[in-house]
């Protein structure tokens, strides 16, 4: 099969007067019925599993328990850990309504059990633990896959000491799904404006967690397709004009180990990690945002920072063709094509056995002395297309057996 590779790249927004950064309101999520509080819809004397109490309906579920101290309690007065198990994949914690840490599953486990432990205070009386799990999708293939378990699972302990041991798994346990500001629909224009908590335009705090977001945009112009740049933000959920964009983790990032130096080559057996590239970045940034969602005037993008993050340099791009490439043997008829926009210049072009990618081929010693850049040069500049055939007539004789051919074209109004 010979197709050509096309590498996309991202233009900033053009729209008429948009200026260059957006403006932001916020408001906070409001959690201090859960944290503080510790009210929830059902309680139970045991750990439940979180696709059986969510139901499905959001990747949020609160599990909040409270702990009576007396005073001649030995945890009063020493050192003790809270601990849990989690099959998360997030974990947000709460002690008597403060924030006590997350964590979240290492990348690239496929068992995403970790424990969880903090040093925590116990006061005389009454103490709140409230447990904020989330998770980001489920498997859907794979035996069984519909029996594994999710979020936090027992034994839930206090730990004094390293050795004193209480279990917390059989307490009452109460149980709240979902976020208010999801609930109460904080994305959606119509119903946001109606709750009692508004939007705040000054000033705007950033890296601050469990805080919703909100600016005003126009679309783009033209027809290109349009992404959202979402780096500098932590994790949480997006929407354009109450139209959900889905979750956003940019934060996340890929581990720098599992990119190798050699030459990617898909040949033999399939795995994940073969040809893997962009380690030390985050997993995604960009995030496809439907031209349908997008209205003619002024239109509404929402965030909910779960993590805390730093939305200032959120921005609008459209995504098109950059340059054009073609690698392949001898005797095939290939087309290399920019669409709508003429070919405004040939980066590379050799046959022979040519190594690397699109975007960074190279010469070998063994490639044809001809010079196949200038016949392209002459044969497709300033054209949509151009069509021919990979011959030896045509690009020389090269001085081993491979014969393969491979360009890269850039398409007018973008430079490399």
């Amino acid at each position: 099969v010979s197709a050509q590779t096309s590498l996309m790249v991202k233009k900033l927004n053009k729209a008429e007067d948009e200026p260059s950064s957006l403006k932001w309101m916020w408001r906070p999520e409001l959690i201090e019925s859960t944290s503080v509080q510790g009210r929830g819809d059902v309680s139970v004397n045991k750990i439940v599993d979180q696709k059986d109490m969510a139901n499905d309906a959001s990747d949020y579920l609160w599990y909040m328990t409270s702990i009576n101290v007396a005073k001649d309690d030995p945890m009063l007065n020493g050192t003790v850990t809270l601990r849990v198990n989690d099959t998360g994949h997030v974990l947000h914690a709460f002690f008597n309504g403060e924030y006590i840490g997350s964590q979240w599953s290492k990348y690239g486990n496929n068992n995403v059990t970790y424990v969880f432990e903090r040093n925590i205070n116990l006061s005389l009386g009454k103490n709140l633990i409230s447990l904020l799990s989330v998770t980001v999708g489920f498997k859907n293939y794979g035996p069984m896959f519909d029996l594994v378990g999710a979020g936090i699972t027992s034994p839930i302990e206090l730990v004094l000491n390293k050795n004193v041991v209480k279990d917390l798994s059989s307490n009452k346990w109460t149980y709240k799904v979902g976020l208010n500001g999801i609930s109460n629909k904080f994305f959606d224009i119509d119903c946001a404006s109606k709750s009692s908590s508004k939007w705040v335009s000054d000033p705007i705090p950033i890296y601050r967690n469990f805080t919703w977001y909100k600016t005003t945009f126009k679309a783009p112009l033209g027809n290109k397709p349009v992404v959202v740049d979402l780096l500098g933000l932590g994790k949480g959920m997006a929407w354009v004009n109450g139209h959900s964009l889905g979750r956003y983790w940019p934060s996340y990032i890929a581990d720098k180990q599992l990119c190798k130096t050699e030459t990617c080559d898909y040949r033999g057996r399939y795995s994940d990690s073969k040809c893997v590239s962009k380690c030390g970045e985050p997993t995604q940034r960009w995030y496809h945002v439907p031209r349908s969602f997008l209205k003619d005037s002024e239109n509404t993008l929402v965030l909910f920072e779960e993590f805390g993050g730093n939305p200032s340099g959120v921005q609008f791009q459209t995504v098109e063709i950059g340059s054009v490439c073609i690698n392949t043997h001898e005797g095939k008829e290939v087309e290399l094509s920019c669409q709508d926009r003429p070919i405004s210049k040939i980066k590379f072009a050799s046959f022979g056995s040519p190594q690397g990618v699109c975007g960074s081929f190279d010469k070998s010693e063994f490639d044809s002395e001809v010079d196949a850049l200038s016949i392209l040069e002459r044969e497709c500049l300033g054209k949509e297309s151009c069509s021919f055939k990979i011959t030896e007539e045509k690009f020389g004789r090269p001085s081993c057996e491979v014969k393969k051919l491979a360009v890269e074209a850039v398409c007018e109004d973008f430079t490399l």
